[in-house]
């Protein structure tokens, strides 16, 4: 039978045909996956049930605990770095916090003024977070447009302007105008004297190479002497950290100091990244910090997390000015617990934040938004097929980007080749400062080009792309009756946006994951702007309503970003309040939730979601179904060949036994029983919460020695007079730890792990203890089930 084979050494194993096989109440609690309340005599020998709260012992007792839990002890923290945290504790601690600031508020107005600013200081946290986060935004967009620029010549007049600044007088801001600004000088002026010829190509070539490489390089090396943690996105692991994972220093100030001024360096390097996830990470950072100014924050990681929400939208905001789709992207793609309060600070810090970033104007256009697009041509019915068509595309797009970005960075991982990220940083760097030079699509600002192409062509426009020869009358854009034939120009600007696609797509499958700060919102709508662009500009007859080609590369890219990541509701609001497109929200609909479907056939994960499996984080995605019917005692350890599972007595272990056990094992808790013979289950102990209550008892207590016995119960029993001082740990046991039974489908146990944001799970047998399930058993197991390498999962 099954049940005889389940378990064939250890503990747990040897007794579980003797548990399985009890017959009557009266051998075994009928504990079906709770613990019960004892009220026989026996069972409360055993157990020494808890003292009533009004008594000495209970008061006793919850002041022990805070004695133990709540003085530092140097090098002990709450939870260990790549640990993940008890949600259910977490939210206990804030409740009896809470209720303990209530009941003191009435006692004097230090005490009121105190529960005010515990009530306030959420929103104080956001405000700041907001502030920071619009302010830093604003610096990183003006700092990284002039160094995008200086690569190409300076400003004499104001060396700190860039280049369109630098031409405002003149008006003359357009890429092919560059040459007329009698302000601005090319390097090859500067140092040649010369604007034309062979020699002012070469110089202008190998300056535009040499502050390319130089920027990647300074990006690169700080960011691996300074802070590893600044590299990436940031997005997958502000995910993991989101779901209750700690991550020491991946949010702290020197993280955020070195992240802001790599992601200026590598955005102005002309690496195919963008800067809007990084704003992400920069954002959480800031909240992270201003987070420790409150003691209702700092020492609650639930709440601090709360904080975290609220910052991720607060990035989206100022990535893109969408403070709307800041707030959706929080809840959609990035937050694990999102309450109704967490959705109006999310709303505030992501108004703060936009507000902040709108008053600094980087953009000089007196909007948040730098693709704001001034046409409002309406869509037609017949136009929703294209629009499908492109979401086809995206979701197609999408799944190749996945696969093969995935399939570099693994192969990174595995080969000498990722352990010399300069060397690699430097060489993509050069590869795309050397190929993007000659191609005027490939050398401009990321930025400027989507720009360019969302514009609309008029009859004052001077783009390759509007030269066509019906224009030449300046006063009419389109006579009526007349063709507008299409110059030489034209067609070898289509020919070079070609190019720039190809080129773009493949250098950002080898960008994303370099060890510098990088984005991929911008890289992966560029691709389709590029695409949809040429594609669908010929489709308009002149002298009649026409459609918009800005229109089909603004739906392209969006479908394209969908197959990406695979948002949703988030990126059509992005998109609409980047653009200001409001008439065009149903082809963005269409487009996106198109590109979607499509690219879950090929994988139901995201970029961000495959980042996070490839580097093992401990994240179970709410997104994913499980549908297997395998039970919990297939997944519970310990299991074949697995060692016994560590366990403690409640009564029956000295000093020296528990530290052995806690120095042999590394696991994050232990179950405590009854004893051996018995195996009924009495609570659960935090392996920290243990050590910090060993180190608190040597310290203030006297007596305590190896031999000392350790108590869980309640009373200690009398000792004779010679025996050295008990140790009672009572304070610390968690008398109701969350179990199941052997046989609860594992559906069941994968949506309780979701729900409540567990770290593990007891499973019993009619009240007896027989393994126990971590998170990681069940990625490991999910994993497994989905036919992939299950040790893949490195972290709990």
């Amino acid at each position: 039978m099954e049940s005889e084979q389940l378990f064939n050494k250890g503990y747990g194993r040897n007794s579980y045909n003797s548990i399985t096989s009890a017959s009557s109440d009266e051998e075994l609690l009928d504990g079906a996956g709770v613990i019960m309340d004892f009220h026989t005599t026996e069972d409360d020998n055993l157990l020494d049930g808890d003292a009533s709260p009004g008594t000495a012992a209970g008061a006793s007792s919850s002041t022990h605990l805070l004695d133990l839990l709540e003085e530092p002890i140097p090098g002990v923290g709450t939870y260990d770095d790549f640990h993940t945290i008890d949600w259910v504790r977490e939210k206990c601690k804030d409740r009896e916090r809470h209720r303990k600031i209530n009941s003191k508020k009435k006692e004097s107005a230090w005490e009121f003024t105190k529960s005010l600013y515990d009530a306030w200081s959420g929103w104080l946290v956001v405000t700041l977070t907001g502030l920071a986060s619009g302010a830093l935004a604003g610096v990183i967009d003006i700092v990284a447009d002039w160094l995008n620029d200086l690569k190409e010549g300076v400003c004499l007049s104001a060396m700190w302007f860039n280049h369109e600044q630098c031409c405002w007088d003149s008006n003359e801001t357009t890429f092919a105008e560059r040459d007329k600004c009698p302000q601005w000088k090319t390097w090859a002026e500067l140092i040649l004297g010369q604007a034309e010829g062979p020699g002012s190509y070469i110089m202008n070539y190998f300056m535009f190479t040499f502050w390319a490489l130089s920027f990647a390089f300074l990006a690169v090396s700080l960011v691996k002497v300074f802070a590893p943690y600044a590299c990436g996105s940031g997005i997958p692991e502000i995910k993991t950290i989101l779901s209750g994972f700690i991550i020491r220093g991946y949010l702290g100030k020197w993280t955020l100091m070195i992240k802001t001024i790599t992601l200026v360096l590598a955005v102005a390097s002309g690496l195919s990244l963008g800067k809007e996830g990084p704003l992400v990470h920069v954002a959480c950072c800031c909240g992270n910090i201003f987070s420790y100014l409150f003691p209702k924050y700092s020492k609650n990681e639930a709440k601090k997390r709360e904080v975290l929400s609220a910052a991720s939208a607060a990035g989206v905001s100022v990535a893109f000015g969408a403070p709307i789709g800041g707030v959706l992207f929080s809840l959609e793609e990035v937050s694990y617990y999102f309450p109704l309060k967490t959705l109006w600070r999310s709303f505030f810090a992501a108004l703060v934040a936009a507000f902040v970033l709108r008053s600094i104007n980087p953009f000089g256009n007196s909007r948040l938004v730098l693709f704001y697009v001034e046409y409002h041509t309406p869509w037609y019915l017949f136009e929703l097929f294209p629009f499908i068509l492109l979401g086809v595309f995206g979701g197609l797009w999408g799944a190749f980007f996945i696969r093969a970005n995935i399939a570099w960075c693994r192969r990174r991982k595995s080969t000498r080749f990722g352990k010399y990220p300069v060397l690699e940083v430097i060489t993509v760097a050069a590869i795309t400062a050397i190929v993007a030079f000659p191609n005027p699509y490939t050398r401009q600002n990321t930025s400027e080009l989507i720009k360019e192409l969302f514009t609309d062509c008029g009859p004052l426009e001077s783009s390759q792309l509007c030269q066509y020869r019906s224009q030449m009358n300046g006063s009419q854009a389109y006579p009526a009756g007349s063709d507008a034939a299409a110059t030489p120009g034209v067609y070898s600007a289509m020919w070079q946006l070609s190019l720039a696609l190809v080129f773009k797509i493949i250098m950002t499958i080898f960008t994303f994951g370099l060890k510098v700060p990088s984005g991929l919102f911008i890289p992966s709508m560029l691709a389709y702007y590029h695409h949809d662009w040429f594609l669908f500009r010929e489709w308009c007859e002149v002298g009649a309503d026409c459609i918009t080609p800005g229109l089909y590369a603004m739906v392209g890219a969006a479908a394209c970003l969908g197959g990406v990541t695979r948002m949703t509701v988030s990126l059509v609001v992005i998109v609409f309040e980047l653009t200001g497109g409001l008439e065009y929200i149903v082809p963005l609909m269409a487009a996106v939730m198109t590109s979607k479907w499509v690219g879950d056939a090929f994988g139901r994960e995201g970029i961000y979601e495959a980042h996070i499996r490839l580097n093992g984080y401990p994240f179970l995605d709410a997104k994913e179904e499980f549908t297997h019917t395998t039970l919990a005692r297939e997944v519970m350890r310990p299991w074949g060949n697995d060692p016994p599972l560590a366990v403690l007595t409640q009564d029956d272990m000295t000093l020296a036994e528990l530290q052995n056990i806690i120095s042999q094992t590394s696991c994050n808790g232990f179950p405590v029983i009854v004893s051996k013979e018995s195996q009924r289950l009495v609570g659960f102990a935090l392996r920290r919460d243990i050590t910090i209550a060993i180190e608190n008892a040597r310290r203030k207590q006297e007596g305590i020695m190896l031999n000392s016995r350790v108590y869980f119960t309640q009373h200690a029993p009398t000792l004779p007079a010679d025996s050295p001082r008990p140790l009672k740990l009572r304070s610390i046991l968690d008398m109701s730890p969350f179990t199941v039974t052997d046989h609860t489908p594992m559906e069941i146990v994968v949506d309780i792990f979701r729900k409540l944001g567990l770290r593990q799970c007891l499973v019993t047998h009619n009240g007896r203890l027989l393994g126990i399930i971590t998170k990681k058993d069940i990625l490991r197991h999910m994993a497994q089930m989905a036919n992939q390498d299950p040790e893949s999962i490195m972290f709990n």
